[in-house]
């Protein structure tokens, strides 16, 4: 029976994961603790989004879930706590802030969370957080008739991969010399054991207990799983491999590995590493 064998939490766009043990499914993806996945997001002042794809160094901004905050780390800079509770926020500025080609209101985090993450980061920046009255949705090309809200993900509130997947690139490395890589170069939010390699690219659900996701659109990939999660550098790349059999038509061609899901039954549910996952496969 296939399991689920990790889960990952990214409060903050483009920054370092958190390992959970078990976490809420919700229609906007992730939860822990009062914080859901890429509900924060980092911006340069006229309000578009930073990511790894230029600054690389933001993989070294470690989120944590400390009580009623959230701890970020970063090298040669203090620990900083950003309130979870939204009531700190009521009378925060707002700003307009861009996310790929939508455009939603935020929460202007503050002054000294802007000159945290400039300095983590590199470039004048500040921070971002999801507004309660913004909506943003999920492309309806792939999604259908259901509205699908998503925060600050790329476009899905979810992605979904195996460790099959990880392993077939890894033996394809190998072949040439290459170092194996780990699951952190493609941040997924779930991942599945027991599966054979890409069969989530065929799965019409995925159900873990009472939650049912469904993959709608297959994820096609930027340069960054060519970042060092560990160093926050570039390299090694493993497009040049992934390119000679990932590359999707349903995506003009892209080079895909995982793939983007909607919750379609159990909001609210807490999913667990090693709970069994059912998968329907589409025929």
């Amino acid at each position: 029976m296939p399991t689920l064998s990790a889960l990952t939490l990214y409060p903050i766009k483009s920054c370092a994961g958190i390992a959970l043990a078990q976490a809420e499914v919700t229609v906007h993806g992730l939860a822990s603790g009062g914080v859901r996945d890429r509900e924060w997001m980092v911006v340069d002042p006229e309000g578009n989004l930073l990511t790894q794809r230029e600054y690389p160094a933001m993989a070294l901004i470690v989120p944590r879930i400390a009580g009623d905050a959230l701890e970020l780390s970063a090298p040669g800079l203090p620990v900083l706590r950003l309130p979870i509770d939204t009531a700190s926020l009521a009378r925060a500025a707002t700003m307009d802030v861009r996310a790929w080609d939508d455009f939603v209101q935020a929460w202007d985090c503050g002054s000294e969370p802007a000159q945290w993450f400039s300095h983590a980061v590199g470039t004048s920046c500040r921070l971002a957080r999801f507004h309660p009255m913004a909506r943003r949705l999920a492309s309806s090309k792939w999604t259908g008739e259901r509205e699908v809200p998503t925060l600050f993900s790329d476009g899905f509130p979810m992605l979904v991969t195996s460790e099959a997947s990880l392993a077939d690139l890894n033996h394809r490395l190998a072949a040439q010399g290459r170092d194996a890589l780990p699951m952190n170069r493609f941040r997924p939010n779930l991942v599945i054991d027991g599966i054979e390699a890409f069969e989530e690219d065929y799965a019409a659900t995925i159900r873990i207990g009472a939650a049912c996701l469904q993959p709608v659109k297959p994820c096609a990939r930027c340069p960054m799983p060519s970042v060092d999660q560990a160093t926050g550098r570039f390299g090694p790349d493993p497009l040049d491999i992934l390119q000679t059999y990932r590359a999707n038509p349903l995506v003009d061609g892209g080079i895909t590995f995982g793939m983007n899901a909607i919750l379609i039954e159990g909001e609210h549910t807490l999913v667990r590493v090693g709970q069994d996952a059912d998968i329907e496969i589409a025929f």
